[in-house]
């Protein structure tokens, strides 16, 4: 049984699937952002800034039969692929992106940017799709107050603070994590919630016994504690 795959889930992993025939190439796209200018004695020059988002393609098949290249352990009907991809798409948030390789591995949040499917002539059922996606970073706003503070003259001057805004996640309580290849406890809480010492409260939620730890099957789905305060880790 292969490690490869693609995988794609919403809202925690509370809903997704693998593709269940992997592309025939797949790779991020990325841009810069530098900016030329002309500087007088200099010539021109480039300012460099941040890279742009990574984008993604992604061209497969949605089959209606189950072929020897399908490489999904759980293979669903074209339409619900389709439906899901739709129905994720309208809640305007993004979706994880998961993909595992001989040599890449890719696991980031990202947005639907396109979506275009048809039915394969000649092989009824089939459905052959393209899907776009990219890199998402989450983002919050930042809260500003006004402190006022007195001079020693008995004027006052005002002082802008900012508060850092809690990390903003994609997720929503009850907090669960559907086991990817290479997955164990320890992996899995130092990803959600950044302490890797804390994979025995994932393993007492879920009632795993010891035994159990170096057999956890690919695709099983744990609770995972909500951190203190409340606050997801996106």
């Amino acid at each position: 049984m292969t490690d490869y795959g693609i995988w794609l889930s919403w809202n925690n992993q509370e809903e997704g699937f693998e593709l269940p025939i992997l592309p025939r190439e797949i790779g991020p796209s990325i841009r810069g952002d530098g900016a030329g200018h002309d500087v007088f004695g200099l010539g021109k020059i480039n300012v460099i800034k941040d890279r742009e988002l990574a984008e993604y393609t992604i061209e497969s098949l949605f089959p209606a039969q189950r072929y020897p290249f399908v490489t999904a352990s759980i293979v669903l009907e074209p339409r619900a692929y389709i439906d899901y991809i739709m129905k994720w798409w309208e809640t305007k948030r993004p979706i994880r992106f998961v993909y595992v390789g001989a040599t890449m591995e890719i696991n980031t949040p990202a947005s639907i940017e396109g979506f275009e499917w048809k039915e394969v002539a000649g092989s009824p059922g089939d459905i052959q799709f393209s899907l776009r996606l990219k890199e998402y970073r989450f983002y919050a706003a930042k809260k500003v107050t006004v402190a006022k503070q007195t001079q020693p003259t008995g004027g006052q001057s005002q002082v802008i603070q900012k508060t850092q805004p809690p990390r903003p996640n994609d997720r929503q309580p009850p907090q669960t994590y559907t086991l990817a290849p290479g997955d164990n406890l320890v992996k899995v809480a130092k990803k959600l919630l950044g302490d890797d010492s804390k994979w025995r409260e994932i393993q007492k939620l879920n009632g795993i016994s010891d035994a159990e730890l170096k057999r956890l099957p690919v695709g099983k789905v744990l609770r995972i504690p909500v951190p203190s305060g409340g606050v997801g880790i996106a």
